[in-house]
């Protein structure tokens, strides 16, 4: 929640309750950041404007109880103004200032400058993902596959996957941890048990899938047996008794 606060994204609530909106009416007017009215919208336009009237519509059909019992998220939403201002902006700036001597100047420059290029790199999921790529799980969807992205949010950019496989806790075919470390971050929260009842999708069904809807592409060393059977190994071990 705390490191949340820190990427200066609103509260969680708001976050998973947009996101969920966002799969269930992805490219409709019901989707917050809906693609398809243009790169700008889907990557920060929508966010200057107020929701389109169908999203507030839709967004009532959204199942957030499970957020709602989440103590620490309701915290987190109640006090969300001040503890964003203080670990997003406050914090950064005194720190170096206390321990290295910095001006003022200098470190609320880099803390503004540090939140700008973290927020448009997390947009370009919203933006990039859906517009350039290729699309090996669905070729009917918008959502793409885009190495750029990946690598500018440490394994974001799986996005045709993820959308075809919302459940999936990897985000991204095989587990594919190469350019991955948002899903090695949670593999290693699983080793130490914090993080459980991790699901992934089995690889005869990702295969099936792509043979039945995908573009044909091979962008990520689809049908390497051997990383199959590393990865499929890797997936049973974390989830099982989790």
């Amino acid at each position: 929640m705390l490191l949340q606060c820190f990427a200066c994204q609103y509260s969680i609530f708001h976050w998973a309750r947009d996101h969920r909106l966002h799969h269930k009416f992805s490219d409709t007017d019901g989707d917050p950041h809906n693609a398809t009215r243009g790169f700008f919208f889907s990557h920060i336009g929508w966010l200057l404007v107020k929701k389109h009237p169908e999203a507030k519509k839709r967004m009532r059909t959204i199942d957030v109880s499970d957020l709602k019992e989440n103590k620490v998220l309701m915290f987190q939403k109640k006090y969300s103004t001040p503890f964003i201002g203080t670990i997003c902006f406050i914090l950064p700036t005194l720190f170096p200032m206390y321990f290295w001597n910095e001006t003022f100047a200098s470190a609320w420059h880099l803390t503004i400058l540090r939140v700008i290029l973290s927020l448009h790199a997390t947009f370009l999921v919203n933006s990039a993902a859906h517009a350039f790529g290729n699309k090996p799980y669905d070729r009917n969807i918008t959502p793409s596959q885009n190495i750029s992205v990946s690598l500018a949010t440490l394994g974001e950019g799986y996005h045709n996957y993820h959308h075809v496989f919302p459940w999936d806790y990897r985000a991204a075919e095989l587990g594919n941890n190469a350019l991955n470390f948002t899903t090695l971050f949670i593999d290693f929260f699983a080793w130490l048990g914090w993080a459980y009842d991790l699901k992934a999708v089995g690889n005869d069904v990702i295969a099936k899938r792509a043979e039945r809807t995908g573009d044909g592409t091979n962008l990520w060393r689809w049908g390497d047996k051997d990383m199959h059977k590393e990865h499929e190994d890797i997936a049973k071990v974390l989830c099982k008794g989790q």
